[in-house]
């Protein structure tokens, strides 16, 4: 069983996504998802947008024949990952999130973006897509996978969404080998406090796309980009220190705990921040029916 039911990571977004754009140093953009400081990266408007423009260069790979690519952002936020690529390429875009309160957010920036003719947020999960949603180009998770209760599901269901050719991106925190006490008790903490379901490792992840039909393509770690330790993660940890975090995790200030256990994990190595590309090349049995043991209620969104 999946530690968090997809209703609890529902709650978890309505609950927190007003506070995350507007405390957030990626909320004048939209952004949910972290700044990565990749080569190029000039100001922290492009570091926000870094994940997004590795995705276009994905989209501009997509065969020639491909003249309007239906890109689907699988666990969208409030929509501007799929703004920003709208503004960019003459893609079609559909966002799907668990949040209803995320699904009127996004709908307001599409039409203020003015690309509502061509972009569109559904309120759904991505382990049980509409039927009529795809065929898509291309389809990507940024920072939403952690989320999933159950990854073979999610791994069927974009096997049926993305069609023979088209690429999967993956951009998330991974699992790293390691044999010290501490990261056990700290990863804890990061799981609890973000609603982390599918903390699992590179290869495991590759197992699972291969065994839906996705090849590995390439994968990017962004480790080194990210901004580890500001100054309110240091704040975080002396609170931390002084009242414990057990508490806390399930509060609504639990995003705080998991994001400073995060800060450790990827400062100590034990979590790696990295971005997955998989083509699609065979035709695969359809599990859209089929549930594994563990299957969820509903899925997880962007974090």
């Amino acid at each position: 069983m999946p530690r968090f039911s997809t209703t609890q990571v529902q709650r978890y977004y309505d609950r927190q996504t007003t506070a995350f754009l507007a405390f957030g140093q990626g909320g004048r953009v939209g952004a949910i998802h972290r700044a990565v400081w990749g080569p190029g990266t000039g100001d922290r408007r492009q570091a926000f947008h870094y994940v997004e423009d590795q995705i276009a260069a994905f989209i501009r790979r997509l065969p020639q024949t491909v003249e309007s690519a239906h890109v689907v952002d699988l666990g969208c936020g409030v929509g501007a990952s799929l703004c920003y690529l709208a503004q960019q390429l003459p893609i079609r875009g559909t966002g799907i999130t668990l949040s209803p309160v995320q699904v009127a957010l996004a709908a307001r920036r599409i039409t203020e973006s003015g690309v509502s003719p061509r972009v569109a947020c559904l309120e759904g999960d991505y382990c049980d897509l509409p039927a009529d949603l795809g065929p898509a180009d291309l389809a990507y998770a940024i920072e939403s996978f952690l989320h999933c209760p159950d990854p073979v599901r999610f791994f069927a269901q974009c096997s049926r969404l993305v069609r023979p050719g088209g690429y999967l991106v993956i951009c998330d925190d991974v699992r790293r080998p390691t044999d010290e006490p501490a990261a056990e008790r700290t990863i804890e903490q990061f799981c609890t406090g973000w609603n982390i379901n599918a903390l699992i490792q590179r290869n495991e992840l590759r197992a699972l796309a291969a065994a839906a039909g996705f090849v590995h393509e390439s994968t990017l770690d962004l480790s080194p980009y990210l901004e580890i330790h500001r100054a309110r993660d240091r704040a975080v940890n002396v609170f931390l220190a002084l009242f414990g975090w057990l508490p806390l995790a399930r509060t609504p200030v639990g995003h705080l705990v998991g994001g400073s256990a995060l800060q450790t994990c990827l400062e100590r190595g034990w979590i790696g921040y990295e971005m997955a590309l998989f083509q699609r090349v065979r035709q695969t049995q359809d599990f859209s029916r089929t549930t594994s043991p563990g299957s969820h209620e509903r899925h997880g969104d962007d974090a």
